[in-house]
């Protein structure tokens, strides 16, 4: 609105004081005309009484002195004289309200009386006797006798001549405002567009356009003025960016954490998340059977109340969490505004694999020192059995010593299965990249087994789907990965059951799959089939065929895998299990 912005209230400043100048000028001017005018008629009525009165004085005739007055009296005004005798004169007027002089007027007058009885001049404002015409009168006595002469006039001439001069003065005053009005358009608006190119980057600055420079049309203070505010556009623009570039660092650092980050008010408003932080809300939502907001998630119960533990106790807390199977460890800090908390910072961790490194570590000292108290206790016992001289004859002592001997090679492949297994997960495995002929290379290792399961009543079958005849890989730790397969395989497959296996050679794979019908593995144990000394059979009794030290797949997975390739089970509780790997072939 106009006369809400600074041009309009300068320029209306401007107006009102130039006005209220012009307001006290004009009037003075009318009051200083009113009495001008007033008396210079006074004035020049009583030089023109003077002048009769010389007249009267100086020539006693009569009429040389009424024809003389007549000439020099003005037409708008009455003249009257009064002569020694007593014999009154007075003149025509072009002014009809002006009514003839009549003695009465002396007496119901007194100050006129003045002009003759005292010899003083008389100036006076009167109503004519008679009529309603308000007239100035002045008188002048005549010296030599006891005469005088009056002259006076109506004062709608002077009213007139006030009107005209208080006209002139309103159209004088009228033309001026104008001009002000003007001029104080123009002078604000001169002054004021600078300020409007300033506003206007002002709130180009609010839209984050910091690049925006405001033009200096002056070199005043204003001039001044937008150089400062260039200079603080400047600034600004620099800092912003310095800001931002610390917050998309700060941002970067925190959504690349792989622990989960959350900063939280007084209030338990989220502030800041990263990824990691999100996932675990989310599982909390899941596991408590809550859809969770697409946005401005409430926070968990158990971190509001951690959140007030850490304000009330402005300490750390640290607190463990158990979602959908994973364990999670919280470190919530206090966040202080100068001497006040002003919220918290969340630190959270996936701690399953540290807990199940934990427990796999305890597992396999517990496996290790199982798997070798047997066969120690059979070395022990059935030596001792010699050394007692409880076997008799040759042959029970050949039979002990014979135990003795396969459980020394079952040690034996145990120690060795172990350093391979440290070695390959150490990175000390070196592989031996062949090209073999794939055909002849799976007929060799299918050929190894036939006996195996004609023994064992199980009916052993190969497929293959050559498209290229050759493989790059290493054939002895490839053939040992076959070789447990289909081992495992045979020895978890009932009689007159079958396994199956098929090879693919392709441009870009070597791809093979053991399958079976045999007594499959539970869904509870199929994640942990590849972890060492892992066994679906808890009892650790297995029949004397099935016996195996749980290495063997972990070898495998770890030989695949240093081929950069994939090994995979699928299976099913009394219905068979599927072995498959691939190993990726170089175009």
């Amino acid at each position: 609105m106009f006369w809400r912005s600074v041009v309009g209230k300068l320029a209306i400043t401007i107006l009102l004081l130039v006005s209220f100048i012009i307001s006290i000028l004009t009037i003075l001017l009318l009051e200083f005309f009113e009495n001008f005018h007033i008396q210079e008629a006074e004035k020049a009525m009583m030089q023109t009484a003077t002048n009769i009165t010389t007249l009267v004085e100086q020539y006693p005739n009569k009429s040389l002195v009424i024809d003389t007055a007549e000439r020099i009296i003005d037409l708008n005004s009455r003249v009257a004289i009064i002569f020694d005798d007593g014999e009154i004169w007075v003149s025509d007027s072009a002014n009809e309200s002006l009514s003839a002089f009549d003695k009465s007027w002396l007496e119901e007058e007194e100050d006129l009386q003045q002009a003759i009885t005292n010899n003083e001049e008389v100036i006076q404002r009167m109503v004519l006797p008679g009529s309603e015409t308000e007239a100035m009168l002045v008188g002048a006595p005549v010296s030599t006798n006891d005469g005088a002469v009056f002259v006076y006039q109506s004062l709608d001439v002077i009213d007139q001549t006030k009107a005209e001069t208080s006209r002139i003065i309103f159209l004088t005053a009228g033309i001026a405002i104008v001009l002000t009005t003007i001029f104080a358009v123009f002078l604000s608006t001169r002054i004021t567009a600078p300020l409007i190119k300033m506003r206007e980057a002002a709130f180009d600055l609010t839209r984050g356009e910091f690049n925006t420079k405001v033009p200096i049309l002056t070199h005043d203070e204003i001039g001044e003025l937008a150089i400062a505010f260039n200079r603080m556009g400047r600034q600004l623009n620099f800092h912003i960016q310095a800001l931002r570039q610390e917050k998309e660092q700060l941002s970067g650092i925190v959504s690349s954490m792989a622990d989960g980050v959350v900063t939280l008010n007084r209030e338990g408003v989220i502030l800041v998340i990263n990824p990691p932080a999100e996932k675990f809300i989310r599982d909390w939502y899941f596991d408590h059977n809550l859809e969770m907001p697409k946005e401005n998630p409430l926070l968990p119960d158990e971190l509001n109340t951690i959140l007030q533990r850490v304000i009330d106790g402005e300490s750390e807390v640290l607190h463990e969490f158990s979602l959908q199977g994973r364990n999670w460890v919280m470190l919530m800090t206090p966040l202080y505004d100068q001497a006040h908390v002003r919220g918290a910072v969340a630190v959270i961790r996936d701690m399953t694999d540290e807990r199940r490194s934990d427990k796999l570590r305890k597992d396999f000292i517990a496996n290790v020192s199982h798997e070798l108290r047997t066969p120690i206790s059979m070395l022990q016992g059935y030596s001792e059995a010699i050394v007692d001289n409880v076997a008799d004859s040759r042959e029970e002592k050949n039979e002990l010593a014979q135990i003795i001997h396969e459980e020394s090679l079952r040690m034996g492949r145990l120690v060795n299965e172990l350093l391979d297994l440290a070695r390959i997960e150490a990175g000390h495995i070196q592989l031996n990249m062949e090209t073999i002929d794939a055909r002849q290379y799976v007929d060799r290792i299918f050929k190894k087994f036939q006996g195996l399961a004609a023994d064992n009543h199980i009916r052993l079958t190969l497929s293959k789907e050559i498209q290229v005849d050759t493989a790059v890989l290493d054939p002895d730790r490839i053939e040992q990965v076959i070789t447990n397969l289909i081992d495992n395989a045979i020895r978890h497959t009932a009689e007159n059951g079958f396994v199956h296996v098929q090879v693919e050679c392709r441009e870009d794979a070597f791809l093979v799959t053991v399958e079976d019908n045999g007594a499959g593995i539970a869904e509870a144990d199929l994640p942990f089939v590849f972890e060492r000394f892992y066994k679906a059979d808890k009892s650790r009794t297995r029949n004397e065929s099935k016996k195996g030290t749980g290495l063997g797949l972990a070898i495998a997975k770890n030989f695949v895998e240093a081929h950069h390739g994939r090994l995979t089970v699928q299976s099913r509780i009394n219905e068979g299990t599927s072995f498959s790997f691939q190993i990726p072939q170089k175009s």
